[in-house]
């Protein structure tokens, strides 16, 4: 069924696609806002640790469903075997209105001038495709600036020293702090440190219309009960549909992106309710996730796009990273947990660069609430029981007593690890699925190990009696921070958008999500995401505003 054309379709409507639905709708253009997800509320998951707080076997909470949305991943074994979306291996980020932003632990942090210039800064390094990025840290400080003043971002500026310069505060003062950050600042002080309060996408006073954080335990995986999380589903879709000038359309499943003789898009084909639909657009924008857009660009081919659609060079869906946590957990002989959430107060970066031997590095905070079933499965000290009378005395001895300090490892982007699409198996609509593979790289596993003895000296000074590390592998990565697989970059033949987020090989497709970061930082990338979508939206509209002038 063809639909009435559009100025723009987008397809997601996470973190990055709803602010540029904002962006354009707010304009003047006209915008179908694609999400293959629903629109959540808070009622739906509740506080139902088993099933929010982290994907388990009894469901994704956010999305997607187990039994449409499979994919294949590489096992050691070197086949690739069908994953559901509540399994590991998947690599899943939610499928609702908001994306991963509706459950999100919404740690905000700016990338430093120098994760920009990876190359520049450490040359290149073997077995890693490290580059630098299309522009610097500067061209994009004033879009993180609007991102933490429309999103609505609390921190103190100035408190972390490694930062770049920024032209204002944040729009909200920090959250106070808790008994874990009390415990862990005056230690990394000591140790010669630099701690702060993280910076959130969570009001730590009303803000837009939209209380303060209550405080409570489930934070990180869960919806927030009363909107105080700066999900896009509470900030800037509202503001988009609000309008009049974009139409969400949920449960709406993207096949393929439709071209005409030049290799130039038409509109989106896609699935809703069983009925294939076919909305016609001047501009397709692409924002599904690192592995998703990769999927769909690959499976949008033509005769100028035969290995799919600005695959020409053979980038899309290379590169694939996520984030390794590194750190360590400590024991305590006193209880220094409060139970107030978010609980992620503390943060160094004196470890995301200028360490030796080691390439990038990544910050160190304490974790977020640690609620008793996610306690059993990640915090129990190497040897502790996992069932039985042990298990529940070393849950009552240590549930209150154990901290935990921990950071996302910069990871070299890889050529091997990689999203294609399978040649065989195929979802519920009969598209094909993403098929993962790849490892990380030595590096990372060398600067995990670093990070975690960092962390562990933090909690040793902090009065830590045990400490133990946690290191990440070499397995696949590109979780629920996923990146890199339609990367940025001047040079059409080793990246495969611009500057501007525009796919080399057509004049009006663009990719606006992790997909086209470089490199994945030392940090929660989300708010790069953003500012990078406030950036290539406003760019977006110049050019879809002159084209639409022209006669």
């Amino acid at each position: 069924m063809k639909l009435p054309a559009v100025d723009a379709v987008i397809i997601g409507a996470g973190g990055a696609g709803g602010i540029v639905a904002k962006e354009l709708a707010t304009r003047g253009l006209r915008v179908a806002l694609l999400e293959r997800g629903r629109q959540q509320k808070f009622a739906e998951t509740g506080h139902d640790e088993l099933r929010s707080q982290r994907t388990t076997v009894l469901g994704s909470a956010f999305g997607p469903d187990d039994e449409r949305h499979v994919r294949t991943v590489q096992a050691e074994s070197g086949e690739f075997v069908k994953v559901l979306p509540s399994e590991g291996g998947y690599n899943n980020v939610a499928a609702c209105v908001g994306g991963g932003t509706q459950s999100y632990g919404a740690m905000a942090w700016r990338f430093m001038p120098q994760d920009f210039r990876m190359k520049t800064t450490y040359g290149a390094v073997a077995g890693s495709t490290l580059a630098d990025w299309p522009f610097s840290y500067d061209e994009l400080e004033p879009y993180y600036t609007k991102a933490e003043w429309e999103i609505g971002v609390s921190g103190r500026a100035g408190s972390n020293p490694f930062e770049g310069p920024r032209q204002k505060p944040y729009p909200m003062p920090p959250l106070p702090l808790n008994t874990e950050a009390t415990v862990l600042m005056p230690a990394a002080r000591k140790l010669g440190l630099h701690p702060f309060p993280i910076p959130m996408a969570i009001n730590s006073k009303p803000y837009q219309g939209r209380p303060g954080c209550v405080g409570c335990p489930h934070c990180v995986g869960f919806a927030c009960e009363v909107n105080a999380k700066n999900s896009t589903a509470v900030t800037v879709i509202p503001v988009a549909i609000q309008t009049g000038n974009c139409d969400l359309r949920v449960e709406c499943v993207a096949k393929e992106i439709l071209l005409d003789a030049k290799g130039n898009a038409t509109g989106v084909a896609y699935f809703q309710n069983g009925v294939l639909y076919e909305q016609p657009a001047r501009v397709v924008i692409v924002s599904a996730s690192a592995t998703e857009s990769a999927r769909l660009l690959l499976n949008s081919k033509h005769k100028l796009h035969p290995r799919g659609l600005g695959n020409n060079h053979d980038w899309v869906g290379r590169n694939l990273q996520g984030h390794a946590y590194s750190g360590a957990v400590g024991e305590f002989e006193r209880e220094v947990y409060d139970g107030v959430g978010p609980a992620a107060r503390f943060a160094v970066c004196d470890y995301n660069h200028g360490n030796p031997g080691i390439v990038g590095g990544g910050l160190l905070c304490n974790e977020f609430i640690r609620l008793p079933y996610l306690f059993a499965r990640s915090s129990h000290a190497p040897g502790a029981a996992r069932w039985g009378k042990a298990h529940k005395d070393y849950q009552r001895q240590f549930y209150k007593r154990t901290m935990g300090v921990r950071g996302p490892v910069q990871e070299m982007p890889r050529w091997e690890s990689r999203v294609e699409v399978d040649p065989v198996v195929k979802d519920h609509w009969g598209i094909p699925v993403a098929r993962l593979s790849g490892g990380r790289h030595a590096m990372d596993v060398a600067t995990g190990r670093f990070l975690a003895e960092k962390a562990a000296a933090i909690l040793r000074e902090a009065g830590a009696k045990n400490v133990y590390l946690q290191v990440a592998g070499k397995g696949l990565s590109g979780g629920q921070h996923q990146a890199g697989t339609c990367r940025m970059g001047t040079d059409p033949q080793t990246s495969v958008v611009d500057a501007n987020c525009r796919i080399h090989q057509t004049d009006n497709v663009y990719v606006v999500d992790g997909s086209v970061l470089v490199n994945n930082g030392g940090f929660n990338p989300s708010l790069t995401i953003q500012a990078v979508a406030y950036r290539a939206a406003e760019k977006i509209a110049a050019a879809s505003l002159a084209s639409k002038a022209r006669p």
